[in-house]
């Protein structure tokens, strides 16, 4: 498990060190961060995509959303966060996005597994409630996927 969670870990910096800091995927709603990520599950380690229960293709993605809130001391902590949205083509077919929540070693993570559509861009709409007081934040990006 721990070689799983190192590999995880992995993943996230070098999806963090190759975005450009204008491509940062982060929406910011007051002292809260959603940070979010799609990847190719073919990019996933076949020990990581095991221990998640992902399956590994190149027709599949994983699309990753966490929040956090800055603490006044300057720290994050991850909050819990209810994730709904789809995913769809430009054309206006979508499919709904069915999320479940992962807790490991104090972060927490929402995961979607979908299908993607060879160099097709796709458009993201999601709803991110974090606080129950509040509506939930509306996040809304494309992202184009190629299979290799």
């Amino acid at each position: 498990m721990r070689r799983v969670l190192q590999t995880i870990s992995l993943l996230w910096l070098v999806l963090l060190v190759s975005l450009p800091v204008s491509a940062e995927q982060l929406e910011r709603v007051g002292d809260y961060r959603i940070h979010y990520s799609a990847v190719n599950t073919s990019f996933l380690t076949p020990e990581v995509a095991a221990a998640y229960d992902i399956q590994r293709s190149k027709v599949m993605a994983l699309l990753s959303v966490s929040v956090l809130e800055e603490q006044p001391d300057g720290a994050t902590r991850p909050v819990q966060a209810n994730v709904e949205g789809k995913v769809g083509n430009l054309a206006g077919q979508s499919q709904p996005l069915a999320f479940r929540t992962v807790r490991e070693d104090g972060a927490i993570y929402q995961l979607a597994v979908f299908r993607i559509q060879e160099d097709e861009p796709m458009r993201f709409n999601l709803e991110v409630g974090f606080d129950r007081n509040e509506e939930p934040a509306e996040i809304a990006f494309m992202q184009r996927f190629f299979i290799e």
